[in-house]
């Protein structure tokens, strides 16, 4: 007999932030800097340990699937708070609960001298709520309830410091571009709630089948496929995929230790959970799957691009969030849905480690955060150093570092597949890990290596843009330094450990589903797998590594070698350069034509529809309908007798000639 969970156990975890957030979010004043941040960090803390335990309880084959709370019946539809939690979640819940009391314990040192320092504990205590409720849930609700809270806290995060414009401009792109998704997400709820009558995953699991043989009521379109593909939307306004990604880049506007909860463990990564979550739906559609696979590899090509021009620390790594993002998406796109999250896994770990390391660098250089202003900052920081360095050969993909063994799962897995797009999508992973190698060790060379760019610049009055004075870059204290260890660690090693039991073992059986025979991609990587040291060893053969190490070679050579070698590259590339610099033009697309255009919609809608419609028929038309109709009766109603009397005349006289000639005629014939 299957164990099951403790659902006290998953209650506590859910609301153990929750409660956090609240206290602190209402007394923080009160209680002060350092009870906030310790209640906060505790809570937090308690949900990855009791998270760790259902992990192992999960590993020995305890699962749950129950309703909580009933909150409302419907006819037949019943909405509830549940839980679903096995293999899938389980991981989720701890990698979620990992990196956020890794960037709780961060914030303590990294937020120190900011005057909302309760408020923003609270706010990340809320986010992380947020998170476990929408990968705990067991019905769409639920999800929608999750994924709507964390785009909501996501737009307080990234405006946090809102007297600043671009921090305001930011959070608000990041809500609008997360509604546009949003619309697809809950039309696709609507349809698969409207044909199976439940919310509930395995209800509307269990009648996929009969789903996939339907049609669009009006069109030859298959029911599953918009389903599926409105779902998909939503992943993509929430998982930043081309061409709703224009709003990551921008939320770097808020504090870093944001940076590192939104792009590495949270927020972008809930659409690629859901799409693994619903993957017995997906499995229906290869239309679908093809989307979604050109979709990742744009994604994760042209996003990459990007990251080689930027010259701002943190919007690098944003760049670079971007087209891993599209690497889970295209392993989702070739059915891998356990590669797409073990990459999930392992990029949360190299990428909050980046983007926490890059925090740290942003303190050790006052608050400068121009890559062209660093250098050599290596002998200036060790920790930060050496620990980013562990992030760098991660994301690159270098053998035996984490990255290495999800990376090139996923590149097998695009290159056994036989999806239409799947050849593209090869071609776009593989060029990728150049691109990903290029930017990334030009970001490592321009901040730890060579000249020390730092002493030629000037800030005025001796003080940065943050108000924070100038001098010799410095350590950051412990508690920054000792979550980029923390993370460093599986960052090295999770990948090596965890390839075998994550994508071979049956750890996600029971909560992923893959049609082998339609779509053999898992199949043949399980083939041709011998071991993680087997796979390592074949790693130094295989043609990603050498363009992993073409971009390393490249980086090394513009950046420390030949310093005029960028700008004779820029000036020889000058319309592509600029095409990049400008982010392939999306976002003066989206302010000059989308915005005027829905400008003019909105005009024609208001004009026509409310005034002249709305207000100007139905409201007024009816008033001044009514206002005439009084106008010719008040006529007759005067009030003089000898009126009244002659239209009594005149009405005895109609009558009697309408009636009485006919009756004088039928009585002369009857005569």
């Amino acid at each position: 007999m299957q164990a099951t969970l403790n659902p006290t156990l998953l209650l506590v975890i859910a609301l153990a932030p929750l409660v956090s957030s609240i206290i602190v979010g209402l007394f923080g004043r009160t209680i002060g800097r350092a009870a906030s941040h310790w209640l906060t960090t505790l809570s937090v803390g308690l949900s990855f340990v009791l998270s760790l335990v259902v992990l192992g309880d999960v590993i020995n084959g305890a699962r749950f699937n129950a309703t909580i709370y009933d909150w409302m019946v419907v006819g037949k539809l019943h909405m509830e708070v549940g839980f679903m939690i096995d293999g899938l979640s389980a991981l989720m819940m701890t990698v979620v609960t990992f990196v956020s009391l890794a960037v709780h314990i961060y914030t303590i040192g990294y937020m120190a001298d900011d005057d909302g320092y309760q408020r923003f504990f609270s706010y990340i205590s809320l986010f992380t709520f947020s998170m476990l409720m929408l990968v705990m849930s067991n019905n769409m609700l639920q999800l929608f309830f999750g994924w709507e809270a964390v785009g909501l806290v996501s737009y307080l995060l990234i405006g946090f410091w809102y007297t600043k414009p671009t921090a305001v401009f930011a959070n608000m792109k990041a809500f609008i571009v997360n509604r546009v998704g949003d619309f697809g997400f809950i039309l696709g709820i609507g349809l698969l709630a409207a044909y199976t009558g439940s919310l509930n995953y395995t209800e509307i699991f269990a009648k996929g089948p009969e789903l996939a043989l339907l049609h669009l009521p009006g069109t030859d379109w298959m029911l599953i496929t918009v389903a599926c593909i409105s779902l998909f939307i939503g992943a993509m306004g929430k998982s930043a995929q081309f061409p709703l990604h224009v709003w990551l880049p921008d939320s770097m506007e808020g504090p870093t230790p944001i940076s590192a909860l939104i792009h590495a463990a949270t927020m972008v990564t809930a659409g690629i959970f859901m799409v693994a979550r619903m993957s017995p739906l997906f499995e229906l559609s290869n239309t679908a799957l093809s989307f979604i696979l050109v979709i990742g590899a744009i994604t994760a090509l042209f996003m990459g691009f990007l990251g080689v021009i930027q010259n701002d620390i943190k919007r690098v790594i944003a760049y670079s969030t971007l087209s891993q993002l599209g690497y889970m998406t295209v392993a989702l796109g070739a059915s891998a849905y356990s590669v797409a999250i073990f990459h999930l896994m392992t990029h949360a770990f190299f990428k909050a480690l980046l983007f926490l390391g890059a925090g740290s660098v942003i303190l050790g250089m006052h608050h400068d955060q121009d890559i062209r202003h660093m250098g050599g900052l290596r002998k200036y920081m060790p920790i930060t150093w050496i620990t980013f360095l562990i992030g760098t050969l991660a994301l690159t993909g270098t053998p035996f570092f984490s990255g290495f063994y999800s990376k090139d799962s996923i590149i097998e897995a695009v290159h056994a597949s036989d999806l239409p797009g799947s050849g593209f999508a090869y071609f776009a992973v593989v060029a990728s890990v150049f691109v990903t190698a290029l930017y990334s060790f030009r970001l490592y060379f321009l901040v730890f290596h060579g000249k020390e760019r730092f002493r030629d610049v000037q800030h005025d009055h001796g003080h940065d843009a943050h108000g924070h004075h100038g001098g010799e870059p410095h350590e950051s204290p412990w508690v920054v330094t000792f979550p980029l260890i923390m993370l460093a660690i599986p960052s090295a090693v999770a990948g090596y450990f965890l390839i075998q039991p994550l994508l071979y073992g049956h750890f996600f059986q029971g909560a992923i589903f893959v049609n082998a025979a339609a779509h053999p991609a898992m199949t043949d990587l399980a083939e041709h797998f011998h071991g993680a040291l087997a796979m390592t060893l074949h790693g130094f053969t295989t043609l990603p590594l050498w363009l992993a190490v073409a971009g390393f070679a490249t980086a090394y050579y513009a950046y420390m070698v030949n310093l005029n070698f960028p700008r004779t590259v820029q000036r020889a590339l000058g319309p592509i350069y600029t095409l990049l610099d400008h982010n392939y033009y999306f976002d003066w697309f989206n302010e000059h034509v989308l915005s005027a255009a829905a400008r003019l919609l909105g005009k024609g809608l208001w004009k026509g529809g409310d005034v002249g419609l709305i207000d100007g028929l139905l409201v007024n038309g009816t008033a001044r309908a009514v206002g005439w109709t009084a106008r010719v009766v008040r006529l007759l109603q005067t009030g003089y007798i000898y009126y009244y009397a002659l239209a009594m005349i005149a009405g005895v006289v109609v009558f009697m000639g309408y009636f009485v000639p006919g009756k004088l005629l039928s009585g002369w014939f009857i005569r």
